[in-house]
């Protein structure tokens, strides 16, 4: 088991079918080495090898976010282009003075946390962001609040004590018709999150954070981008557009007869979408084959890839299918769909297998029994389709 894999930390196949959108799940001692996800060093090369501007990176107390120039000074280049040089004695001060750190979207940024980040994909069939907090003081980085989306949070270092208090609205939205009710006064339980444990809880319940137990806090949160039924209608109707009665203009002026009329042959076409038992399965894999999240180049080849045995190649999302088909296969991944022989299908499926890791390529040749030059023309096309990467290019 790999010990950044979060799926199998959290209990595998039983996390989607007892917890997943249930209720709170605190894994104590989840992680042995929570290091291997990321280390203080490696924050601090983050903060000092990137231009992180706010919201990416930024500092929070108190529910609210300081102005940038409390921690960092602007910097005006010879081309007259404006960019932040971080302070890092204004840093620290506004951290001990009860400052959490956030860094959005870390696992663009580290080559750990993007591997969990894709094995949580991969397992739950849905986009994740990995957001970074540090907290050195019991002061609250947010105070009482909900997200909109599942989280699942990894204690990196230290510890730091979470107040649950529950949800006051099923399923809270982004964009929602109203807000849920305030939290209840006392909390549901409390929970102090040491190095290796793993949280998860659902949208929409309230809690707060604070690193109060007398020492510093470093933490990861993986967000689990929601799929409801909201998403689902408005594909669907994208989807049924097939139909004349989706494409007609309202009739706004017609009479009371054809309007009835005309929302009737509408509820007809959308009832009947509906009552498709493959429909859900329909959505979940155009959603799929849609996910563009972590796109890389393959430099330097940026024509054809080379047939040359130990070039790794791995695809660039966690979400990529692969179903035969009477004449061969067809492969669904980053908003491209490819029709390929029968001799495909097991190379395509032993880079999904792979994922998040890579496969060389001649591997990948020896497992579908193919030629190099072929299996090397195979991954151009899926390079070229922004599917797969090539690694291992040399200096």
């Amino acid at each position: 088991m790999s010990p950044l894999n979060l799926a199998e930390r959290l209990g595998r196949d039983e996390f989607p079918a007892q917890v997943y959108h249930r209720h709170y799940l605190h894994v104590p001692g989840a992680l042995p080495a929570p290091g291997e996800l990321i280390t203080w060093d490696e924050v601090n090369g983050i903060v000092a090898t990137h231009r992180l501007d706010p919201p990416r990176l930024r500092l929070s107390a108190d529910g609210e976010m300081l102005p940038q120039y409390r921690y960092s000074t602007p910097v005006v280049t010879r081309r007259q282009t404006v960019w932040q040089r971080l302070h890092p004695a204004e840093l620290h001060q506004r951290l001990s003075e009860g400052a959490s750190l956030v860094i959005d979207a870390v696992d663009e940024l580290h080559p750990a946390v993007g591997r969990a980040a894709m094995e949580l994909e991969q397992w739950l069939r849905t986009g994740v962001q990995a957001n970074l907090y540090a907290s050195w003081t019991a002061r609250e980085g947010f105070g009482i609040h909900w997200d909109d989306h599942d989280v699942v949070v990894a204690q990196v270092d230290g510890s730091k004590r979470w107040k649950i208090y529950g949800p006051t609205r099923t399923a809270p939205m982004f964009k929602d018709t109203q807000e849920p009710a305030p939290p209840p006064e006392k909390p549901l339980t409390e929970i102090v999150m040491r190095a290796g444990d793993l949280l998860y809880l659902p949208r929409g319940w309230w809690h707060s954070v604070a690193a109060s137990e007398g020492e510093r806090s470093l933490h990861l949160t993986f967000g689990l981008q929601t799929t409801t039924g909201a998403q689902l209608l408005s594909w669907l109707s994208e989807d049924l557009r097939r139909h004349d009665v989706l494409r007609l203009d309202l009739p706004v002026h017609a009479s009371p007869q054809d309007r009835a009329d005309y929302l009737e042959r509408l509820k007809k076409e959308v009832a009947a979408a509906l009552k498709d038992p493959g429909v859900l399965a329909r959505y979940m894999a155009a959603r799929d084959a849609d996910d563009v999240t972590r796109m890389r180049p393959s430099l330097p080849y940026i024509g054809s890839v080379p047939a040359l045995p130990e070039l790794r190649v791995r695809l660039t999302t966690a979400r990529a299918h692969c179903a035969d088909t009477d004449n061969g296969v067809t492969f669904r991944a980053c908003s491209n769909e490819w029709d390929m022989a029968p001799a495909a299908g097991p190379l395509l499926r032993r880079l999904i297998s792979a994922v998040p890791d890579a496969v060389t390529l001649g591997e990948l040749a020896a497992t579908a029994g193919v030629s190099l030059e072929d299996t090397a023309m195979l991954v151009t096309e899926l390079v070229h389709g922004q599917a797969a990467a090539v690694e291992g290019g040399g200096a």
